[in-house]
């Protein structure tokens, strides 16, 4: 049993995660699949006015965020019930986790639902990655509960073997970014030690690929993908390759992941999460924090199933 030191600290971290995932959702928001709309806005750099409202990436990782608070592990049935107590269509859910959620609120079980989809093979899509970085976080000095806790996340609401191996990965990604975070560790290097987790897939193979790139993100697309439909294996691996470069502060991080123009949301939860393991809560622009909506009270109440 965690000591209850241990605990808070993962607790910190968790939050540190879930506020970088939250900024790079909110602000990724208003850029995804642009597909050139709105590039001179990202090559300028020009930032949105107003409230800066997160996506249903962030809306999922506050439950997994509830739930590590409470239990100090992924308990799927706890999991399940507050993804579902808290969805909010108007966040922009895939059609799959929209189906499976609406279902758990008419007392149908998650187990019934999610492998069900696709023919029986589970929904690739890329949520259960992008709501991950806060488990990376709390478990960041076990890297085998990791690979444990982000299965069972996936297992919910994407039990496709890739989506369990994107989830993994940007989980790990998390961990060593915080792990690792006063060091100075190339691209190469950092994606190296993700591999060495993600089991055998698309993701992983796109994530070797990844290795050998230090071009443009355009570049990066054309190998790697954007999010193009809402795939774990065109997203992960591109986001895992903007996040890899230490060089970058976060708010670099963040416009290199939006120059890729797809699924700039999810692609920026991702790389945000991670960056700001590295780069501490101070890292993170205070504008742009300012800006983000408010993570909400609900997070530090006990879930109930």
């Amino acid at each position: 049993m965690m000591d209850m030191s241990n605990l808070d600290e993962s607790i910190a971290r968790a939050h540190l995660a879930l506020t970088g995932l939250a900024i790079g959702d909110a602000i990724g928001g208003f850029f995804e699949f642009s597909h050139g709309k709105l590039s001179h806005y990202i090559t300028s750099r020009t930032l949105p006015g107003g409230i800066w409202h997160w996506t249903d990436d962030t809306q999922m990782a506050l439950s997994v965020f509830a739930v590590l608070r409470q239990c100090a592990r992924l308990d799927q049935d706890l999991f399940a019930a507050s993804l579902a107590a808290h969805y909010e269509q108007s966040r922009g859910y895939g059609m799959s986790t929209r189906a499976i959620l609406g279902r758990i609120r008419q007392n149908q079980t998650w187990q019934a639902q999610s492998d069900t989809l696709f023919r029986g093979e589970g929904s690739f899509g890329n949520g259960g990655a992008s709501r991950i970085p806060p488990l990376g976080a709390f478990f960041a000095d076990d890297t085998a509960a990791i690979v444990r806790q982000a299965t069972l996340s996936a297992a919910v609401t994407h039990a496709h073997p890739e989506s369990v191996a994107g989830t993994i990965a940007a989980a790990v990604a998390t961990a060593l970014a915080w792990k690792l975070r006063f060091e100075e560790v190339t691209r190469p290097a950092f994606l190296a030690q993700v591999i060495a987790f993600v089991p055998e897939s698309v993701v992983r193979e796109k994530l070797v690929l990844a290795q050998q790139l230090d071009g443009t993100a355009q570049d990066a697309v054309a190998v790697l993908g954007n999010g193009s439909k809402a795939t774990v294996q065109t997203t992960v691996p591109f986001a895992l390759w903007c996040a890899a470069d230490f060089r970058l502060s976060y708010a670099d991080a963040i416009w290199l992941a939006l120059e890729g123009q797809g699924d700039c949301d999810t692609i920026c939860a991702i790389v945000g999460g991670i960056t700001a393991m590295r780069v501490g809560l101070d890292g993170i622009p205070a504008a742009w924090r300012q800006s983000c909506e408010p993570l909400p009270q609900w997070i530090w109440d006990d879930v109930k199933g």
